[in-house]
């Protein structure tokens, strides 16, 4: 029996999400340690440039200055003493699309993104997104 490489896990997780996550129109994984993004799937051909752009984004998101605060702040204010992240998933709303980003349970430095029609029942979004991550369990 053949295990599977971290990069295609990665990769067929990608696939799975733009398959398996209702109205997804693109999904993507990045790399929080390094601020790659890994794989991409998309139905429209964007630039290098804009796909590094939401690999920054998505480092902002999770690791900017003010959200490290903040995430400082809410555990001290619970007495929580871990070095583990505070927020998990968080979703953004555009104009015309929905973004959910959810960070890895078992790799806190992978976030899988979910790009979604904003006709997306948000709860389906969340659940089949959610599947797909734990499903492909990328460590």
């Amino acid at each position: 029996m053949k295990t599977e490489s971290m990069s295609d896990r990665v990769n067929n997780l990608v696939k799975a999400m733009r398959a398996e996550v209702p109205d997804c129109v693109a999904a993507g994984v990045v790399d929080m340690s390094t601020g790659m993004l890994l794989a991409v799937d998309t139905m429209d051909s964007h630039p290098n440039e804009v796909l590094d752009m939401l690999a920054a984004a998505t480092f902002d998101l999770f690791r900017g200055r003010n959200v490290v605060t903040i995430e400082n702040i809410f555990k001290e204010r619970r007495g929580v003493v871990s070095n583990s992240h505070y927020f998990q998933e968080i979703l953004v709303n555009s104009e015309n699309l929905v973004h959910l980003f959810l960070r890895s349970a078992s790799n806190d430095d992978l976030v899988a993104v979910a790009v979604c029609r904003r006709t997306v029942n948000v709860g389906m979004l969340f659940a089949s997104a959610r599947r797909v991550v734990k499903e492909y369990n990328i460590a």
